[in-house]
């Protein structure tokens, strides 16, 4: 009845203050970086909003520009005996241009605070069920778009030397390399949640399954012993990101460098909770924190490398360090 209805809808308008606070709160913990820098109109928000849907992209493959080629081929996947089909971007001339706007001196000019500045609800869940149950199944898809995925590709063709040893972490049936790396690179490992993706990851020398949720440790993997190591729009998952970093500087040999990639989709229910109510500036902001605060770092660069053309809606942005 009314009554029933009334209490339902203050039920919501207190969750939503609630939320809201908690995202007040979020804010200033990073403050006086990211408040004040907003307050001056030194970060102003970027140019394409928050997507809040789930981050399953169903690859835009269609209707490319006349005269360009496909940029994708269509392929059959054997994994653990089974066939799965998916659609796979290769490179291609389809009308997209791409840029790299570096943003280092707008978001990491001031100090970073003495101590650590994100409370233990920063790293909390809508979803606190067993990750392991959430990425059981296998996804052959992309969660970012095709603009996306091809200014990652491009920014790794330009940042990763030939005979380079990487490592991608938090990875799946897709890497973002290149087509050439496999036959360049001395090695491609990856780790991720689902053994199966990484079974069908062409590009990968070997992998293993890991957690870093549970166990934030890159065991199996020794001291020094990689170039590079990249992670693709995952960051926003990890719930113990300074143990992670730590383990990244630790298997990186001297001067070697960690690149992050970050866009606007995600797994609302999986992501940590501050990072819901930040822009995409302030989630470039949180990952040169998880640098500064792991220690051992050089200052963190951080770079718009967004595309334009054709299909391009998603934002796109690098936030990289290298092992001191």
């Amino acid at each position: 009845g009314l009554e029933h209805r009334c209490c339902l809808e203050g039920e919501r308008r207190r969750s939503g203050e609630r939320q809201a606070r908690f995202n007040r709160e979020m804010i200033a913990a990073i403050l006086p970086l990211a408040v004040s820098f907003a307050r001056a109109g030194r970060l102003p928000l970027t140019r394409r909003a928050f997507m809040a849907g789930s981050s399953i992209v169903a690859a835009s493959m269609s209707s490319q520009p006349a005269g360009a080629s496909p940029g994708f081929v269509t392929e059959t996947l054997l994994v653990n005996g089974q066939r799965y089909n998916a659609q796979r971007f290769v490179e291609a001339d389809v009308g997209m241009k791409f840029q790299r706007t570096e943003l280092t001196d707008k978001l990491f000019a001031q100090a970073w605070p003495a101590d650590w500045p994100f409370p233990p609800s920063a790293f909390s869940r809508l979803d606190e069920s067993d990750d392991g149950d959430f990425y059981s199944s296998p996804r052959f898809v992309y969660h970012i778009d095709e603009g996306a995925v091809r200014a990652l590709t491009d920014y790794y063709k330009a940042s990763i030397p030939d005979g380079s040893a990487v490592l991608d972490i938090c990875s799946s049936w897709v890497s973002h390399y290149p087509d050439d790396f496999p036959q360049k690179m001395k090695r491609i490992a990856g780790t991720g949640m689902n053994s199966l993706e990484l079974e069908g990851n062409k590009q990968l020398s070997d992998f293993t399954p890991k957690n870093l949720n549970i166990e934030p440790k890159l065991s199996g993997y020794a001291d020094n012993s990689f170039d590079v190591v990249t992670c693709v729009v995952s960051v926003d998952y990890l719930i113990h990101p300074l143990e992670v970093f730590k383990e990244v500087r630790r298997v990186l040999k001297p001067g070697g460098k960690f690149i992050l990639s970050q866009s606007n989709r995600m797994f609302q229910s999986k992501a940590i909770k501050m990072w819901l109510g930040m822009d995409d500036l302030q989630h470039a902001l949180v990952i040169g924190a998880y640098f500064n605060y792991a220690g051992g770092w050089s200052k963190a660069r951080a770079f718009d490398v967004s595309p334009s053309g054709p299909r391009t809606n998603d934002p796109l942005f690098i936030v990289e360090a290298i092992k001191e």
